[in-house]
């Protein structure tokens, strides 16, 4: 190398790295390219496993697994394997006022419910309570069945405030299940207030609304159910799923019992 570089540029290896300012190393510095074929293998894996997870969530459990480090790298070979979600667009609706929405300081504070619907592969149709702990995006339950009154409601509720005891707040919308005589009852006695959406306004109930969409997206969407029993377990291993693997941007990208844990620790 140092007779290359003598007869090409008249001068010595090191001399010519002086005139030019770079050091010796640099110059003898040959690139590593590195092999993705391990991490390539893994994302599609992992993009066939959870078809709506995007590249965002992709690159936060990779990253746990040790695989990347860099998000670039990962936005690359995603595109390289042509892992691209196709997205709705959204329509343009005018400016509007944006309302501020309330969080919660701490775990058991603020709970909120709401219902989505589906149906069997054989048309029979179902709707699913879902139960959401604001603070920590926990899904409490995900109760599913044809018919849920007020006072099914209650009882999911109830089970929970025992173990867990009663939040100070439940925001809902105006269903009749929610306005029913049984549910307020309930929480009177309980000391709980709720929180009512006004009519229209779904995203004053935005934490479920946006989980709702997720169970929606990943759980319902990509599921032909051949029975009420096989869409509640189905859906019930989803919810542990979301609780315990899933990725939540809004949560450092941990997934919800992670961030409780983590809580757990810095409090003491």
């Amino acid at each position: 190398m140092v007779n290359d570089t003598r007869a090409h540029f008249g001068h010595t290896e090191n001399k010519a790295c002086n005139l030019i300012g770079i050091s010796r190393s640099s110059y003898r510095y040959i690139p590593q390219i590195p092999c993705d074929d391990r991490l390539k293998e893994r994302m599609r894996d992992l993009a066939q496993k959870k078809p709506r997870y995007g590249v965002r969530r992709l690159h936060a459990l990779l990253k746990k697994e040790g695989l990347v480090v860099n998000h670039k790298r990962t936005e690359r070979i995603y595109k390289q394997e042509g892992l691209t979600i196709r997205r709705k667009t959204k329509k343009k609706l005018p400016p509007l006022v944006r309302l501020t929405v309330c969080v919660p300081a701490r775990i058991n504070q603020q709970w909120a419910i709401d219902f989505v619907h589906d149906n069997t592969g054989s048309g029979r149709r179902f709707r699913c309570l879902s139960l959401l702990d604001v603070y920590s995006r926990e899904c409490l339950a995900i109760h599913t069945d044809t018919s849920i009154s007020g006072k099914t409601v209650t009882d999911v509720l109830q089970r929970f405030v025992e173990t867990r005891g009663a939040p100070e707040v439940i925001t809902t919308d105006n269903g009749p299940e929610f306005t029913s005589k049984a549910f307020t009852s309930w929480a009177y006695e309980k000391g709980i207030r709720i929180f009512f959406i006004r009519p229209g306004k779904p995203m004053e109930n935005a934490f479920i609304e946006s989980f709702q969409g997720k169970l929606r997206d990943e759980c319902l969407n990509l599921n032909c159910f051949s029975s009420l029993i096989d869409a509640r377990k189905r859906i019930e291993s989803w919810r542990l799923e979301y609780n315990t693997e899933r990725p939540h941007s809004s949560l450092n990208d941990l997934s919800p019992f992670e961030y409780i844990k983590r809580q757990m620790v810095l409090t003491g």
